[in-house]
């Protein structure tokens, strides 16, 4: 048995979604963890392209179980609408192949109002959430008013439970932030229909995951978005809601931490980011722009364009550490082809300071430099490559490069975006 956590090392978008669905046909069991239906995985099989937003990369695969974790915040309107995608694609999404925990939380209309509202209040301190709801459920989570999966498919339960939010949202949004109050009979009516249609989907994620792993089944853990999307490690305010990091396995599923046995980080062949916030290697000129256009670097789920920066070794070893990770998968390196030379970031600058370890203050961040170190580069073709060995010797002297500043072993090279163009140099199932 492994029981494995593949995630992104740096501000997501890293390709997690490529390879889960890779890892997924050695996988028995797919979990997601953590986040909602503001993260967007592009997964590429044969000749088609599946966009997928709250559904485990997995769901592509037959005869494999999918699980929605605790630890995800569910929005039934966006998962049925995935689902209905998915089928209309030839994919079949039964309950059994999902199943979702009946302890996850519900976003409900008022979050979504929230999340515009309170963002547009914020004017140009505004942190460039996506306007899903994610950070309003999550808050009402943690302030202990937030409505379960289980309240929603119990009729009596959920008419009090809503009645009781719409009640005390509506003062807040329309006498604080100016919006227009929620209609509870409209709400309950809707939400009462997709209840219905969720129940067949609904158990104990906790205690079905803990049967599968003690079967000595494989289990991939999927997260979502990125390490510095963290909401304690990442790089605060502009982050997600919820622990990103392998650290949010266990909790986020329900399983004690002794089970997982494998971390694998997903990193980019270079760096990017969505939103605001400081980026030390970004490039706002030509290169910038080339790695852009090349790397398709715009948003599964919103389609904003997306920074680009060289590599930031500062940003992964950071990732390794606090994630403890055993293995590296390296995507997009094609994307570097026809660089004459390379750089790659190993440290920061920041006044007379030179800093080896990410710091904690955004206020210190936007002061750093990036202290490169140049590699040459390689303009051979390398997407139709299937062996390490016959990769250009300046792309494997990169790769080693990057082994050596983050101190974890490249143990899978993505040279294109289908499934196929993946080099594998060690199984990562392997404890």
């Amino acid at each position: 048995m492994s029981a494995f956590v593949v995630l992104g090392a740096q501000w997501g978008d890293e390709g997690k979604g490529k390879m889960t669905d890779y890892l997924a046909e050695e996988a028995e069991v797919i979990v997601r963890f953590q986040g909602g239906n503001n993260a967007g995985h592009t997964v590429e099989v044969g000749e088609k392209q599946y966009k997928l937003h709250l559904i485990p990369s997995g769901i592509l695969h037959d005869n494999k179980l999918n699980i929605i974790g605790n630890g995800v915040v569910v929005d039934p309107k966006a998962l049925f609408t995935e689902i209905d995608y998915l089928e209309a694609e030839g994919v079949k999404v039964t309950p059994s192949k999902l199943i979702i925990s009946d302890r996850a939380h519900v976003i409900m209309p008022y979050h979504k109002v929230l999340d515009k509202l309170k963002e547009k209040a914020r004017g140009k301190n505004d942190i460039g959430t996506t306007g899903k709801g994610i950070g309003p459920c999550y808050t009402d989570k943690f302030e202990r008013s937030g409505i379960r999966v289980c309240d929603l498919i119990d009729e009596e339960v959920f008419k009090e439970k809503l009645k009781e939010n719409i009640e005390f949202k509506n003062k807040y949004i329309v006498n604080v932030l100016g919006g227009e109050a929620l209609n509870y009979d409209e709400i309950l009516k809707e939400y009462l229909k997709l209840a219905e249609r969720l129940r067949p989907y609904v158990q104990d994620t906790s205690v079905r995951l803990y049967d599968e792993i003690k079967q000595d089944k494989n289990i991939l853990f999927e997260g979502a978005q990125g390490m510095l999307l963290d909401i304690d490690y990442g790089t605060y305010p502009y982050v997600t809601s919820s622990n990103t990091t392998a650290c949010g396995v266990a909790s986020g599923s329900g399983i004690g931490p002794t089970m997982i046995t494998n971390a694998v980080g997903i990193a980019k062949a270079y760096t990017t980011r969505v939103g605001k916030g400081p980026f030390p290697t970004e490039l706002d000129n030509e290169i910038g722009e080339w790695i852009r256009e090349k790397g398709h670097e715009y948003g599964v789920t919103t389609g904003r364009s997306r920074r680009c920066g060289w590599f930031d070794a500062v940003v992964v070893k950071y990732a390794a550490r606090t994630n403890g990770l055993t293995s590296i998968a390296f995507m997009l390196l094609d994307v570097l082809t026809g660089f004459e030379e390379i750089q790659v970031c190993t440290a920061y600058k920041c006044g007379d300071e030179i800093l080896e370890n990410f710091p904690a203050s955004l206020e210190q961040l936007a002061k750093c430099e990036p202290v490169y170190e140049t590699m040459p580069g390689w303009t051979e073709d390398i997407t139709k490559v299937e062996k390490y060995e016959d990769l250009p010797e300046n792309a494997k002297k990169y790769i080693t490069r990057i082994e050596e500043l983050i101190g974890v072993n490249v143990d899978l090279v993505s040279v294109g975006p289908n499934r196929a163009q993946t080099i594998i140099r060690k199984n990562v199932f392997d404890k």
